[in-house]
């Protein structure tokens, strides 16, 4: 029986493109873009960027803030009227979303100019998604899987299949036409993650960012147990102990980090090229040469994979901040609301304390934990109740 026999999973390879050629094109194709986007600029009407989206004030251009608070690291960027990547941030969270929020927004805002720029609308997504959303004032607030797929299916509109692999989540999503019609996600277990490579690259004494280029070194890769972290390491030490050479247990490990993720997230998927590999593991060759042969099939990996939820959270925000200013321009009024419209504040995300409080309600047998956050005392956000009894609203 085959490897993809035993996990049921398909794979349709089709024509593609090898994953290097395929990513300078795509590349390519951006860069090519933007520059496009840039000479209808200065043919678009006065106030308008070349997307169409008005500009705040003459010379000052609107932009649009997204962030995806995971469990491991914190992303964020910032995204101009045409759509381009301007300013970006990949921090470690250290177990404090609200600060890894606020050092995400201070790293962003020191990258723009405050003088021609401004920021319309923020998104958030991740883990810690209604936390910080509440935090930032955020306008849209989604799931991973709504951020990755907008953010992919924009940057790569031809995707069929998209591997995620984050610190603690992974993540599948099958594409057609552009839209994410199926998807999976990993369990409890956060084997085969980024945080399974670290702690084994910290029992090896080596840096995780080497995994990559180590791997590739390897001629027979160890075979180290894929379905459980407790297993694998067991596996692991057993494999130092009777000499296996140090690139051969790193292979082992990528590969091990592949097989568990197509025998479990990906189990019973279809998997469709072109396929596009993002998340922070996305960012080991290792692990990236491990998916292309098991699946028998090229896999690209973009330049700003790790930042995906982010931009594709950050483009829902400014199609938000788009269909407020048109449903705004068709009643009275509406171009000094567009005009009033206040900027991102950067500084004052410093300035506020925030707190989180979990607060049982005891109106009915459900008795949810219900999260309230408060902003310099005051009640701003609460979610955890299942029904309107146990609503805690601000105000």
């Amino acid at each position: 029986m085959t490897e993809q026999e035993e996990t049921g999973l398909t794979t349709d390879v089709g024509e593609v493109p090898s994953g290097a050629e395929d990513c300078r094109e795509k590349q390519t194709k951006r860069v090519s873009a933007r520059e496009e986007g840039l000479e209808r600029q200065d043919s678009a009407p006065e106030g308008t960027a070349a997307s169409g989206i008005p500009l705040v004030s003459p010379g000052r251009a609107e932009c649009f803030l997204g962030i995806d608070i995971g469990s491991i690291s914190t992303k964020g960027v910032i995204v101009d009227a045409d759509r381009a990547i301007v300013a970006r941030s990949y921090l470690w969270t250290e177990g404090n979303p609200t600060d890894a929020a606020r050092r995400v927004v201070a790293d962003l805002g020191a990258q723009i100019d405050h003088a021609t720029m401004r920021v319309r609308a923020v998104g958030t997504t991740g883990s810690a998604r209604r936390l910080v959303g509440a935090m930032l004032g955020a306008a849209v607030v989604k799931n991973e899987i709504t951020a990755h797929a907008v953010g992919t299916t924009y940057l790569h509109p031809d995707v069929r299949t998209i591997l995620e692999i984050g610190g603690q989540d992974s993540k599948i999503i099958c594409v057609e036409n552009g839209i994410a019609v199926d998807y999976a996600m990993n369990t409890l277990c956060a084997a085969g993650t980024g945080a399974f490579l670290s702690s084994q690259a910290a029992r090896l004494g080596v840096e995780v960012e080497e995994f990559g280029e180590i791997a590739l070194a390897s001629k027979r890769p160890a075979n180290i147990a894929a379905r459980c972290t407790v297993f694998a390491e067991s596996d692991l030490v057993h494999k130092i102990q009777v000499g296996y050479a140090r690139e051969d247990i790193i292979a082992g490990l990528c590969r091990a980090v592949a097989s568990n993720y197509l025998n479990n997230v990906g189990k019973g998927k279809k998997i469709v090229a072109p396929v596009v590999f993002q998340g922070g593991v996305s960012k080991n060759v290792g692990v990236v040469r491990a998916f292309e042969d098991m699946l028998g099939m090229s896999v690209l990996v973009d330049p700003d994979g790790h930042l995906m939820g982010a931009f594709g959270v950050a483009l829902l925000a400014a199609e938000a901040s788009a269909a407020e200013a048109g449903a705004g321009s068709t009643g009275a009024g509406a171009s000094s609301r567009t005009a009033d419209c206040e900027a991102f504040d950067f500084q004052a995300v410093g300035d506020f304390a925030f707190k989180t409080r979990e607060i049982e309600c005891a109106k009915c047998a459900n008795h949810c934990e219900i999260i309230c956050v408060y902003r310099d005392e005051q009640l701003i956000d609460s979610w955890g109740n299942r029904c309107d009894q146990g609503a805690v609203r601000a105000g």
